[in-house]
C-alpha cells in the first residue's frame, strides 16, 4: 500500500469537502467568516478526518458517504488550536506556519471564530444528506461520541488540566490523563466514529476504540518530543515553549529516550489491536499508527 498517495487522496477528499461546508469570505459578516476560513485552509494534515473515513471502509462503509460527517470532526480540531493558541492559554504567535489567528484578527475574534467552528461542526455532522444513506440512529450515536470526546470529560477536560499544572510538579498519571483527553480523545473518538457510522459491529468498535487510544496518545507523546528536537522552520511553531511555560510533557518527565521508546510502544499496541481485521484491509490504519509515531511535524 502507498501510504502517501492514501493520505493525498483522503485529504483533498476532506479539503474540497471543507471548502464546500465553509462560508465564503464575502459572506456577511466577512471578517468573521475570513478568520475561520484564514485557520481552516492553513495546511492541515487532516489526520483526524482522514482516520474516521479509514475506520469506516475497513469496517465495510462507503467512506465517501461520511465525509461531511469527518470535515465536522476537523472543524472540531480547529476550533480548539484557534482557542489554545489565545494569550490566556498557550499564548503561541504561529501555527503551520503562520501567524496565530489572534495575531491576524484580534482576541475578540479569533474567540469567535473558535466558537463559530465548533458550532458549524455539528451542523456539518447532523446534515439531512446522511440520513439518505443512515439510520438517523446510528448518525446521533456517532455525534453523541464526538460531543462526549470533544468535552468535558474528554478534550476540554485535558486542557483544563493542562493549564491548572503549567509551572507545577505532576505525576505520570496526571501526564497521561492530560495527554489522553487533550489530544487523544478526539483522535479515538474520530476512529470509533467511523465505525459506527460504517455499521461494525460492537467487537469491531471495540477494537477500533483500543487502536484509536493507543495512537492518541503515541500522537502526543510525538508532538512532546518535537516541541525538544524540531525547530520552528520545520515544525510551524515556535519550539521550546512547553519548557518555557512548565508544561507536563514525556520528555521532562522521562526523557526523549523513553518517550521515544512510549510512543514505539503505543503503535505496536496499536497495530495488535487491528487483530480481528483482514491484515490487508487494515493495512492502512496500521501504516498511519506508524506515520504518527515518525512524522518530523
Amino acid at each position: 500500500m502507498d501510504l502517501e498517495r492514501f493520505l493525498h487522496d483522503r485529504k483533498k477528499l476532506i479539503d474540497d469537502t471543507l471548502e464546500q461546508v465553509t462560508p465564503g469570505e464575502t459572506t456577511p459578516p466577512p471578517t468573521i467568516h475570513k478568520a475561520v476560513r484564514y485557520s481552516v485552509f492553513s495546511g492541515g494534515k487532516r489526520i483526524r478526518p482522514i482516520l474516521t473515513l479509514a475506520s469506516n471502509e475497513l469496517v465495510g462503509g462507503d467512506h465517501r458517504s461520511i465525509v461531511p460527517f469527518a470535515c465536522g470532526i476537523e472543524l472540531i480540531h480547529t476550533y480548539s488550536l484557534i482557542h489554545d493558541d489565545l494569550p490566556a492559554i498557550d499564548n503561541s504567535d504561529f501555527r503551520r506556519g503562520k501567524l496565530s489567528n489572534h495575531k491576524v484578527f484580534g482576541e475578540a475574534i479569533a474567540v469567535l471564530a473558535g466558537d463559530a467552528l465548533l458550532t458549524l461542526a455539528f451542523q456539518v455532522m447532523t446534515d439531512p444528506f446522511l440520513f439518505v444513506s443512515h439510520d438517523p440512529a446510528t448518525v446521533l450515536r456517532a455525534v453523541h461520541e464526538i460531543s462526549r470526546v470533544a468535552g468535558l470529560q474528554g478534550m476540554i477536560g485535558g486542557q483544563v488540566v493542562d493549564v491548572e499544572t503549567e509551572g507545577k510538579r505532576f505525576t505520570p498519571r496526571c501526564l497521561e490523563y492530560i495527554h489522553t483527553h487533550k489530544t487523544g480523545s478526539l483522535i479515538a473518538g474520530a476512529v470509533k466514529a467511523g465505525a459506527i457510522l460504517g455499521g461494525g459491529g460492537e467487537r469491531e468498535i471495540e477494537a477500533l476504540t483500543k487502536y484509536g487510544e493507543n495512537i492518541g496518545l503515541a500522537f502526543q507523546i510525538t508532538d512532546d518530543i518535537l516541541d525538544v528536537e524540531s525547530t520552528r522552520k520545520v515544525l510551524g511553531k515556535e519550539t521550546g515553549q512547553d519548557a518555557v511555560r512548565g508544561k507536563a510533557t514525556y520528555p521532562k518527565l522521562f526523557g526523549l529516550e523513553d518517550s521515544r521508546n512510549r510512543a514505539k510502544e503505543l503503535v505496536e499496541k496499536a497495530a495488535a489491536a487491528l487483530g480481528p481485521f483482514d491484515v490487508d484491509r487494515a493495512e492502512s490504519l496500521r501504516q498511519i499508527a506508524r506515520h504518527i509515531s515518525q512524522r518530523l511535524y
